[in-house]
Order: structure tokens, then sequence, then C-alpha cells
């Protein structure tokens, strides 16, 4: 249990795996991609939830140019909340765009319009997720998950977020930590 006054490890730029054991429909099976936590909460993206939305729906929907090969990509689920919300998650390169905020060196998250329309016609980051929803803990919330063991923690990987196919980003981000999700149990503390 964490002390008073003691200060929160800070899990920006981390992922989180759901444990087998988690029992929230929203997370099962998700890697979430931490990027940003405080004494205030926390707040991520899943990066491994795709919905069978392409892109072209939300350029469609935003009235926005694009050409077909930048399409096609499909969109995803972040989180249950806001829903309706893109947030678009990206490598960082020298050009920014209207709300862009640096979680890592190599990993930018950005959730104005303005990058929608540069992904739609090719101009925007080489690798890039748009997702809707984001997740998020309030103070304290996360901790307590930690602390019932429905999540690991591993330090993030871009690779893993951008040259790592959708449906292997769990095993992925498992492996970095010498961890094969196969062999996890639902059953904890039981020899």
């Amino acid at each position: 249990m964490q002390k008073e006054n003691q200060p929160i490890t800070n899990l920006k730029n981390h992922f989180l795996l759901a444990m087998p054991g988690l029992n929230d429909p929203n997370f099962s099976q998700s890697v979430v991609y931490i990027c940003e936590h405080s004494e205030e909460g926390a707040m991520g993206l899943v990066i491994n939830n795709q919905m069978d939305i392409p892109a072209k729906a939300i350029f469609d929907q935003l009235q926005l140019r694009y050409s077909d090969d930048n399409g096609d990509s499909l969109i995803f689920a972040g989180g249950p909340v806001q829903r309706d919300r893109g947030f678009i998650l990206h490598r960082s390169c020298g050009q920014k765009w209207e709300s862009t905020v640096a979680i890592s060196d190599d990993v930018s998250l950005t959730a104005s319009k303005d990058i929608l329309s540069d992904i739609a016609i090719g101009n925007g980051p080489e690798k890039s997720l748009i997702t809707l929803g984001y997740s998020s803990w309030g103070a304290g919330q996360l901790e307590e998950e930690l602390v019932q063991n429905s999540w690991l923690t591993m330090p993030a990987d871009s690779a893993i977020i951008f040259n790592t196919d959708c449906e292997k980003r769990a095993h992925a981000a498992a492996s970095s930590i010498g961890i094969d999700l196969n062999r996890l149990s639902l059953d904890s503390g039981h020899a």
C-alpha cells in the first residue's frame, strides 16, 4: 500500500496491459498507452482495439478532402470516455498542429482537426493512430487498480504502437518485459 505523501510513480509513456482477471469489459485484453499521469489522475488511449470504421468515414463526416490511400486505415476505440471525440497518437515530427503535446521524444498526441486534414491528404505524420474516445482514471483510481493487480505496467515502446500489427500488440508489450501472455493465469495466489 502506498504511504501518504509518497510520490506516485508516473506512468506517462508506459503501457498498461489488462490482466486476465480484469472484469471491466471496456478493457478486456487491452493495451493502454498512458499519455498523462499525475496526482489528479491518468489519461490514456487503448492501442489494440480497432473498430470496423475506416478513417474515410471520419474524413467524410468532417467534409475533408482525402486520397483513397489514406482513407482505408481503421479507427481505434481509445476508451469509454467521450467516444465522439478524436485523438491522434503519432510519431513526433517537425510538424506541429494546434493541440500537439509531446508525450515522449518519439510519441505525440494531437486532438485538433488540423492534423486530420493533413492525414487525409497524406501530409500528416508518417505513423499515426486515429482514436475515438479515451481512457481516464480519477485521483488514486489507477493506483488502486494496480494494487489489485488489474494491470501490468511496462515502459512504452513506440515500435509496438506504430510498427506492430494491432492483434500482436498485447503479446509484444508483455514480451518486452519477458512475460508470455499465454502463461498468465486467471487465478492468482494459488500454487
